[in-house]
């Protein structure tokens, strides 16, 4: 029984290792993500840690990327920034993010 327990606690505990490795990948990300967008709004230095602490929340509106896509988007609107291009990014930084966590 005891055995069973055992597994049973470091399934548990590899599972909540996984989920807060993913919320680190996400989290950096997001992070390189709002900051790739806040030169092209040429964003000051204050302005821009504003920004990343922004762009890092809106990750909990929704389940998903989504919420941070549409706040990207809205944010770069006017910049000639392509969809395709944003989506590129997001993917391009979780590969980075992935290797630094």
């Amino acid at each position: 029984m005891d055995n069973f327990n055992d597994r049973e606690k470091a399934f548990e505990k590899k599972f909540a290792n996984d989920q807060e490795a993913e919320f680190k990948i996400s989290a950096k990300r997001n992070k390189l993500l709002a900051t790739w967008a806040a030169n092209i709004l040429n964003l000051n230095e204050e302005q821009k840690k504003n920004y990343i602490t922004d762009v890092i929340k809106s990750d909990f509106q929704e389940a998903g990327d989504q919420d941070v896509f549409k706040k990207i988007k809205k944010d770069l609107e006017g910049k000639n920034i392509q969809d395709n291009e944003i989506r590129q990014k997001m993917s391009e930084f979780l590969e980075v993010a992935k290797k630094e966590i």
